[in-house]
């Protein structure tokens, strides 16, 4: 039954009357599909789309609609050739990882990475059997040293959080395919607007759209993008996954089937999103779709109001360094001006002056005064945040994890917001005062 007839008892009535699935309505939003399930026409159709034989919307755990639209988008953007969203930037790092290194795999990581990052790496994966080994992202010979038979992905950010160190993607991603393995790149401070890591060779792109690409500090979600520029089939022997027949495809591989446009992310949904249910809400993927829509306009923004930030921190007498790659004495100037053209993004961290008083209580003294900024474990919002990496995003590292990511007890991170950077900059100055 797809609508009510109109004879239809009370109940029938409320759960069919005056909807026909599938009727198109012309909206010129793509709307929000709540629907945690999809109508098949027939047995023959439900059998088909389950086997994977026919393309269409069985569960919202694997895909919807709505969904849909936001993965076609930015697959555009990052120029690639298919996306998977996901429930959040954490799973969309965990699942594209997963799905290269199969069992028993290895990965490369950058240092230099989201301390969530390390921790799924160093610790979870761990308990999976899969190892890392962690480099510092700018020694090109570490990168070689680390590689092993069982090495299926080189991984860093393309702009670190918190230090802005801004990756050598062109030099990385030689060295990884030298390897034979894709680099993996999480492109969420610099955004597609900023930096397309495919244009250096990256292969894979993640999100977490969470932050600019929905930009409001709203919503969850994250993005895998197969940038379409690894070939797999070099050596198929390392990607079962893509390339062994699996009872669960009609024993077809997913290469076979799907190509190499669209076997990477299938392995993402089918597999690990269908069995680990990390699913992108509807809603959520509605609410992603609205903040993209202006992503240029407030980037842009972002990295004017950065500019000025940092320039006022790198002269203020309290501050010690800024880590900003516009800064003339940054380390990482020249390669921003390779990389990002556009400018630098606005998620960076800076250190006060050095000082016999406890660090941690200066930090606090300044963080604790600030009125227009907050204190959010979050980036890429619309207003300005602080956060204190060493006790907050980045707590459960160990001393050489941290030195080794450049953070110390007297880091602190900002992410610059859309407000005035004059006020910006005032609230800044006043809690300075204090250190």
């Amino acid at each position: 039954m797809t609508q009510a007839e109109p004879t239809a008892g009370f109940a029938t009535t409320q759960l069919h009357a005056g909807y026909v699935p599938g009727t198109p309505e012309f909206t010129v939003l793509p709307p929000v599909y709540q629907s945690s399930a999809y109508a098949f026409s027939s047995l023959t159709e439900a059998r088909e789309k389950f086997a994977l034989r026919e393309k269409g919307y069985i569960y919202s755990r694997n895909n919807n609609p709505t969904q849909a639209v936001l993965e076609q988008r930015l697959a555009r953007l990052e120029g690639g050739v298919a996306a998977a969203a996901v429930a959040s930037g954490q799973a969309a790092v965990a699942l594209a990882t997963l799905a290269l290194l199969g069992r028993g795999g290895h990965i490369v990581a950058a240092s230099q990475l989201y301390g969530g990052t390390v921790d799924l790496f160093d610790d979870t994966f761990r308990d999976f059997g899969l190892d890392v080994t962690f480099v510092d992202q700018d020694d090109l010979d570490g990168w070689r040293r680390a590689v092993r038979p069982s090495t299926r992905a080189f991984f860093a950010e393309s702009v670190a959080n918190p230090i802005a160190q801004v990756l050598d993607i062109s030099a990385v991603a030689d060295i990884a395919h030298e390897a034979g393995v894709p680099l993996v790149i999480d492109n969420t401070v610099a955004t597609p607007f900023l930096l397309r890591p495919r244009d250096f060779g990256a292969d894979i792109v993640v999100h977490s759209a969470t932050k600019f690409i929905g930009g409001h500090g709203s919503s969850l979600g994250g993005v895998v993008v197969d940038l379409g520029t690894f070939d797999f089939s070099a050596e198929p022997e390392k990607w079962p996954g893509l390339f062994v027949p699996h009872w669960r495809y009609g024993d077809v591989s997913l290469w076979e089937a799907f190509g190499r446009e669209r076997a990477f992310t299938t392995l993402v949904k089918s597999k690990f999103v269908g069995d680990l249910g990390p699913a992108l809400s509807p809603f959520n993927a509605f609410q992603l779709i609205q903040g993209l829509e202006t992503l240029d306009l407030r980037v842009s923004r972002h990295v004017e109001n950065a500019k000025a930030v940092a320039a006022f921190l790198d002269a203020h007498p309290s501050v010690g360094v800024v880590f900003h790659p516009s800064i003339e004495t940054n380390p990482w100037r020249a390669r921003a001006e390779t990389y990002l053209p556009k400018g630098s993004p606005s998620v960076f961290a800076f250190e006060l002056a050095p000082s016999d008083e406890d660090t941690f209580d200066r930090v606090e003294r300044v963080i604790d005064a600030l009125r227009t900024i907050r204190l959010v474990a979050n980036i890429g919002d619309a207003r300005t945040i602080v956060a204190h990496p060493a006790s907050m995003t980045h707590n459960h590292m160990t001393p050489d994890q941290l030195a080794a990511a450049g953070i110390s007890q007297g880091t602190i991170r900002i992410s610059v917001g859309l407000e005035e950077a004059a006020d910006i900059i005032a609230d800044l100055d006043q809690a300075l005062a204090r250190a």
